[in-house]
């Protein structure tokens, strides 16, 4: 990664250190409300090994959808990030698999998924494969836990098949006036070089420890040492690298305010909401969180982790799944 490269990243990855959150605090999304059983301890997070061996494809007109499922009964689906995949939520699916069918696709454009030659992987196009992946496994309606441009994927899906969705749980993502975030300046002006991947991604894959440090994935997104793992780069990186054009095209597609508009919508969802958000992020900033309580008509209020960066989800499991068992009693 060149100096010039390097200044620019660090400039555009602000760290916006704000907020409080008192240790072990859980807010509930609703008084008097009872709690779904908590899961057996034994529920571990899945290995790479185990997460490919279970990946299976589903056929829709927009391509061949990777995705891994676990557990039965209503479904819930969870919407990784950029520029991630279903592998974000390894931890999240076993602790939740005892009250529903979890299902973690990979968007088109990411992962594993193969997109139909010459599909568009904007937003709207991914929330409209999402009603067509959820009809050829046979899902009417789900929960949707969402993460970083997975959410404004979860807003737009709640927003134009809003009989589609029975509730969402947002983590740090894009808002209707941080979309894109000032941070994705860098990446996509690189992806239009198509330079993004031989600059980041790959250097990123092959020395582990500078995608941890302050200048890569890990010091940009996650708080604590040590993260991402190894196994887990080389599941993110590997297929972006190995497909450079799908991935300088996901990152082109969030160029375009693909939330321009959407607050009445938004006001107008009648599904309950839950907002988790990370306080340290320096990708997405805290006024997403006030905006997202303010906007929808039935917020179930914010939770605020002070340390947690965008990724938290993968470092937090534990909180996320108290965070969606808690929602999903009160739906």
């Amino acid at each position: 990664m060149n100096s010039g490269t390097t200044d620019f990243g660090r400039r555009a990855f602000v760290r916006l250190a704000v907020g409080s959150l008192a240790a072990g605090t859980l807010a509930a999304c609703a008084p008097g409300v009872a709690r779904l059983a908590s899961p057996p301890a034994s529920r571990k997070a899945l290995d790479a090994r185990a997460f490919t061996a279970a990946r299976r494809y589903a056929r829709t007109r927009f391509g061949n959808i990777a995705y891994v499922e676990q557990g039965g009964g209503d479904a819930a689906l969870f919407l990784h990030g950029f520029p991630l995949n279903g592998f974000q939520w390894r931890a999240v699916l076993p602790q939740l698999a005892d009250v529903r069918r979890c299902v973690a696709p990979d968007f088109l454009g990411l992962g594993y998924t193969e997109p139909a030659a010459g599909q568009s992987v904007a937003p709207a196009e991914q929330a409209d494969m999402l009603v067509s992946f959820m009809d050829t496994l046979g899902i009417g309606q789900a929960d949707v836990v969402a993460n970083d441009s997975g959410g404004a994927v979860a807003q737009l899906l709640a927003t134009r098949h809003p009989d589609r969705v029975r509730s969402p749980l947002l983590t740090n993502c894009d808002t209707e006036h941080e979309c894109p975030p000032a941070a994705m300046a860098p990446v996509i002006a690189m992806s239009h070089q198509r330079t993004y991947v031989d600059t980041w991604l790959r250097p990123w894959l092959e020395d582990k420890a500078l995608a941890r440090s302050s200048q890569g994935l890990g010091g940009m997104t996650f708080c604590k040492p040590g993260q991402p793992t190894d196994e887990a780069l080389e599941m993110y990186l590997s297929p972006l690298v190995a497909h450079p054009d799908r991935t300088h095209a996901y990152a082109l597609a969030l160029e375009e305010n693909s939330l321009a508009g959407i607050g009445p919508k938004l006001a107008a969802c009648p599904a309950p909401v839950r907002v988790v958000w990370g306080m340290s992020d320096t990708i997405f900033s805290p006024a997403g969180a006030a905006y997202l309580d303010r906007t929808f008509a039935h917020s179930r209020g914010v939770h605020r982790i002070a340390e947690a960066k965008l990724f938290f989800p993968e470092e937090f499991p534990d909180v996320i799944a108290a965070e969606a068992r808690e929602l999903w009693s009160a739906s």
